[in-house]
């Protein structure tokens, strides 16, 4: 296993600061970010970027169409970063649609209760898909954002979900109408955080939304592991494998994070926990034929961050290797495992026992599931041997 690996302009231009500190890295541009990506492209690192429409040229909500005219800064910044990605071979693969930073959407972008800012939001939604087309981008993520809420009585409950779903039907709408480039949606939930409640809080949450939009072959989600779902410890191969088992799983985000905190955004496996959840997740999609692609999602830690102009690129570049080494070993050692015979005999004997009654099961005959003689003494005293498994799991992860 080695996917396709997207690196986000805002993972490599984040000056890493937090609630308690001011950015500890000297900014940059987004044209100063595009070099980055482009190197980092070259060097082999990486294959596809993404970014929201203001990491690449900033909003002026006077001016929601500033991307049409050829003569504006906006159109001018966005054919430059094109040129240079096209000359590194760089793939815009997603775009999505910050509707988190300005503070006019701090009661929400596509579920605010204000039909004029949902209207403001829908401006911005197209003017992204417009620029997303420009870099021929096949995807659209929305990300949860502010869509949520610190009290409960102050949401129109009645209306809320409907807010979403207009919302994107909208887009899907917009997409199609014009022919656009974007060939699918995704949605990445999140259980709270910058609000403290989201509407769609879990990969479940998107899923089930998805099953009422007007085109829900068009929709996926896109987990952030181990972040989001660990956030309130939930499991991310749950989440994962849920998603492919619908056949909704194009791409995911990826970082790592130690279960029932704060959104820890770390690097891949750059903490206290996360290392075998890490690798459980890529065996599983090594089993499952995953044939999607992975895309970082996670900053810089703090510690590792300096200021100074001579900082500013090569401990950029130093995070974005990072990330991607870390993933390498962690696929690496997933496909050891799953290669590994003896642990795929453990395995087979507690999930793949042969019985005629798989078959009953499966094609739903009542007559052969009623007539069954199921030894009930000698399946209650067979022991599953799960610890016996997971430790040869352990063994194996760790060399020994």
């Amino acid at each position: 296993m080695k996917s396709k690996l997207s690196m986000p302009f805002w993972c490599v231009g984040n000056p890493v600061s937090d609630p308690f500190g001011g950015k500890v890295m000297d900014g940059v541009s987004s044209l100063d970010v595009c070099t980055i990506l482009c190197a980092a492209r070259e060097k082999g690192l990486i294959d596809f970027t993404s970014a929201h429409d203001d990491d690449l040229v900033e909003w002026n909500p006077a001016d929601p169409q500033d991307d049409l005219d050829s003569a504006s800064e906006t159109s001018k910044t966005l054919q430059t970063m094109k040129a240079m990605m096209n000359k590194s071979k760089l793939t815009l693969k997603m775009v999505t649609c910050s509707l988190h930073g300005n503070s006019v959407f701090r009661n929400g972008g596509l579920t605010n209760p204000d039909p004029d800012i949902r209207a403001l939001a829908a401006q911005k939604v197209m003017r992204t898909i417009r620029i997303g087309n420009f870099f021929g981008a096949k995807y659209l993520t929305y990300w949860v954002a502010r869509d949520g809420f610190e009290c409960q009585f102050a949401i129109p409950w009645d209306r809320c979900y409907s807010y979403i779903e207009n919302g994107l039907n909208l887009a899907t709408r917009y997409i199609k109408k014009n022919n656009f480039s974007i060939k699918a949606g995704t949605i990445e939930s999140k259980p709270n955080e910058p609000r403290g409640e989201m509407f769609l809080a879990t990969t479940g949450h998107a899923l089930a939304l998805i099953s009422r939009l007007e085109d829900p072959s068009f929709w996926n989600v896109n987990p952030e592991i181990l972040q989001h779902e660990g956030m309130t410890n939930l499991s991310a191969i749950n989440a994962i494998a849920m998603a492919v088992h619908a056949g909704k799983l194009p791409f995911f985000h990826m970082g790592n994070q130690k279960p029932g905190q704060f959104d820890n955004d770390n690097p891949v496996l750059t903490g206290m926990d996360g290392l075998k959840e890490t690798i459980g997740v890529l065996w599983m999609l090594e089993k499952a034929d995953w044939k999607g692609y992975i895309e970082f999602d996670n900053h810089m830690l703090r510690t590792d961050a300096a200021p100074g102009k001579g900082n500013a690129v090569k401990l950029r570049m130093e995070f974005i290797k990072q990330n991607v080494a870390s993933l390498r070993i962690a696929e690496k050692k997933a496909e050891q495992l799953v290669k590994n015979a003896a642990l795929n005999k453990l395995h087979a004997a507690i999930c793949d026992k042969p019985s005629p009654l798989a078959k009953a099961l499966t094609s739903y005959n009542f007559k052969a599931l009623s007539e069954a003689k199921i030894d009930f003494k000698k399946l209650n005293e067979t022991s599953v041997h799960v610890a016996a498994l997971d430790f040869e799991f352990n063994k194996a992860i760790l060399g020994l």
